[in-house]
């Protein structure tokens, strides 16, 4: 039993460095590491050919089907002053490069760190959270809205004291802000800053505590002459041929809280995360439907920019059943492009709203079983609600449902 323990307690910092996709498998120097997962899954949907942030959109006469939804191998080697981590992503759809970045730290004790090339950007606390440990299938809509991919191009520093303030991490990043696939379009870059706080083993080594703050300053260049503020009940159209390369402002900010408490009945976990500001969209079209009308750009975009005052969060809640390899998972999330309008002001004559005003919200429940040390079952449904509006095809809640089955094995 002493063994046990002790091979558990060696392995803590490995785990939680596994869990950080901004980071190797360890720091302690070794040659070439090689670890990833794989996730196959069937997915059923309540309509065929609906938009989905469950795995992307569905084909437009399908309402199931079977995907790899991530392949990931990742590659990483350290010594004493550096480290580099390399992985991509395989499946159906080909091969991406998913993180390829170099970190330069202090040799012993790693307080000071540059990382630069391709990571996660450092918002908040589920962007960097690997797929591979996160109970539930997905990143909630918000973040999948702000930051698709979670990754983009640019350079990061990380201070960690490690004595007085240790429990301290914190992070400031420069990006091209064009995501994870994409050269840079414009000539800005934009700024991500994170304050991590994190405190382990309270109330007698029975609650982990962690929480921090976030804030993104961004751009979005404008390639037309209009742009749309909100005015009113709706929006107003400024017309200019000064404002074709305006720059219009992307600016968040958010916050995050993480607990865990063992008890004889297992360990409950709590998550939740807020983030609100200023997101560049555009209008909804027949080329780019409404949930996507407010994603952040990969490319100069090529219709006039909406700017949207929006806000979201999510709220996860996992519990291992009476210690067993069964937990039961329980999650709402809302993302809301523009907090400003709502409901039948969305649709109105002449005030310029379209179906990227839209807010909705996620019920999603269900159940992950461990199959031996490596293998993960998750059975997971996702109720879907958009709020009632004035638009055609929006008077009432679309049938967009999700239900997944995954089989998830580890390495």
């Amino acid at each position: 039993m002493k063994n046990l323990i002790a091979t558990i307690l060696l392995a803590l910092p490995l785990c939680s460095l596994a869990q950080n996709n901004n980071a190797p498998s360890s720091y302690d120097p070794h040659e070439i590491h090689i670890s990833g997962y794989f996730q196959t899954q069937f997915q059923k949907a309540s309509a065929p050919g609906i938009s989905s942030f469950s795995a992307g959109d569905f084909s437009k006469n399908s309402d199931n089907r079977f995907l790899i939804r991530r392949g990931r191998l990742k590659v990483d080697r350290a010594d004493k002053y550096t480290s580099i981590v390399f992985q991509i992503d395989a499946t159906q759809n080909g091969f991406l490069l998913m993180d390829g970045f170099i970190q330069i730290h202090e040799p012993a004790t790693r307080r000071w760190m540059l990382t630069a090339g391709l990571f996660n950007r450092p918002f908040g606390h589920s962007i960097a959270y690997s797929s591979g440990y996160r109970d539930f299938p997905e990143r909630a809509r918000v973040f999948q809205t702000l930051m698709p991919r979670e990754r983009d191009l640019g350079a990061m520093v990380t201070y960690k004291p490690q004595t007085l303030l240790k429990f301290l991490t914190a992070n400031l990043g420069v990006v091209n802000g064009s995501g994870l696939t994409a050269r840079d379009y414009d000539n800005k870059k934009d700024l991500i800053g994170n304050l991590a706080f994190k405190f382990d083993s309270l109330a007698g080594k029975k609650l982990d505590l962690g929480f921090g703050v976030s804030g993104y300053k961004g751009y979005v260049r404008n390639g037309t002459n209009t742009y749309f503020t909100r005015q009113g009940g709706g929006y107003i159209a400024n017309t200019s041929a000064d404002f074709n390369g305006l720059y219009l402002r992307r600016d968040y900010v958010g916050a995050d809280l993480q607990l865990s408490y063992r008890s004889p009945i297992g360990e409950t976990i709590f998550k939740t995360e807020y983030v609100t500001g200023y997101q560049p969209g555009i209008a909804n079209s027949e080329e780019v439907n409404g949930p996507a009308s407010s994603q952040s750009f990969s490319a100069q975009p090529k219709t006039d920019l909406y700017l949207r005052k929006f806000d979201g969060y999510f709220f996860w809640l996992s519990h291992q059943i009476v210690n067993t390899k069964l937990s039961a998972l329980l999650a709402y999330d809302v993302y809301d492009p523009n907090k400003d309008l709502a409901n039948q002001e969305i649709g109105q004559t002449g005030n310029f709203t379209t179906a990227g005003d839209i807010k909705y919200s996620t019920l999603g429940y269900g159940l992950t079983y461990l199959i031996g040390e490596r293998i993960k079952f998750t059975l997971y449904n996702e109720h879907v609600v958009n709020e009632n509006t004035a638009l055609e095809n929006y008077t009432s809640d679309v049938r967009d449902d999700v239900f997944t089955a995954r089989l998830q094995y580890r390495w």
